[in-house]
């Protein structure tokens, strides 16, 4: 990286000017964006963004016009909307929000295992017809019950240790397999599908992970499996879902994520049996993510500075 001339323009979404003003390194100047219309007219004038809109085609536009830009920042882990061939020509470093919300996304799979376990979806049902259920929709105990975490990063790891604390015997897989720690690479968890009553999948989205639950591994499911997606949609092969959960062929999903986002009214996963869709809500249940997100953002941005390593770079060439 050469050298830093300052001051260094950043530009920064409006959203954390409460807890990021007053805090900048010396030798920063910062921009604050309203709006996208904004994010265009600023993005040839930043050394530094924090770009944060979901929209694929706003966000190339913004980028195409971010010529000096050196360092972008976006406060989700997801990654899959950057323009990442861009940004790996034009030597963009890029950081994400990895971990910031591993706490709340975790509980929020912990809530989804529960909700199939339980059938609390049908207890919430059965209140709305206001009707007294004379026994529990689902006994699933949660203690030796057995559950795979597919990807175990920042989110992952949590969800394995909140799943322990229930007693249930846990596995997981991750890409580089560690000697000792019962974990699997990604490659050697597909057979053994049959063997768990949860399946949790937690992984990113790369081209490698589409469709990593696919037609093969959803009929190796015991058929009181539950699925739960707080990944991304994709990784999940939504036909060969649907067409289970209709046949019942597994106990359950619980979706928080689909493909598409967001689901349309006639779409078929709405009505599939046992299918509960939480419309990607686990990141926003939470009330510090913007604090996390600008301590982390101030943390690389220093370093960024003094020519340290950044947290939560992306290697552009893997994509993630």
């Amino acid at each position: 990286m050469g050298e830093i001339t300052k001051p260094l323009i950043v530009g920064l979404p409006a959203f954390v000017r409460h807890d990021i003003e007053g805090r900048l390194p010396v030798g920063v100047e910062v921009r604050f964006f309203d709006s996208v219309e904004d994010n265009f007219e600023g993005a040839p004038h930043v050394d530094v963004a924090w770009f944060d809109h979901r929209a694929q085609q706003r966000t190339m536009n913004v980028f195409a016009k971010a010529d000096r830009l050196r360092w972008t920042h976006v406060i989700g882990a997801g990654i899959e909307h950057l323009p990442l061939d861009t940004l790996r020509a034009n030597n963009v470093r890029l950081t994400n929000g990895a971990g910031i919300n591993a706490s709340v996304v975790a509980e929020y799979a912990v809530m989804g295992v529960l909700v199939g376990a339980k059938r609390f979806d049908e207890v919430v049902r059965a209140h709305d017809r206001a009707e007294w259920l004379p026994d529990s929709p689902g006994k699933i105990e949660l203690e030796g019950a057995r559950a795979l975490v597919v990807g175990l990063g920042h989110i992952g790891a949590k969800i394995a240790d909140r799943l322990r604390a229930f007693e249930m015997r846990v596995d997981a897989v991750r890409n580089t397999p560690r000697p000792g720690d019962g974990t699997m690479g990604p490659h050697e968890w597909q057979d053994k599908a049959g063997d768990y009553d949860f399946i949790v999948i937690a992984a990113p989205s790369t081209d490698e992970t589409r469709a990593l639950v696919d037609a093969a591994v959803i009929a190796r499911m015991k058929p009181t499996a539950w699925l739960v997606n707080i990944a991304r949609g994709p990784l999940i092969d939504r036909e060969p879902l649907i067409e289970a959960l209709r046949e019942g062929r597994i106990g359950g999903a619980f979706l928080d994520v689909t493909d598409p986002e967001p689901l349309t009214p006639d779409d078929p996963l709405w009505k599939a049996p046992n299918a509960i869709v939480t419309m990607h809500l686990s990141g926003r249940a939470q009330t510090g993510l913007f604090r996390r997100a600008a301590d982390l953002f101030l943390r690389n941005l220093n370093a960024f500075l003094e020519g340290r390593p950044l947290e939560n770079e992306i290697d552009l060439s893997k994509g993630y």
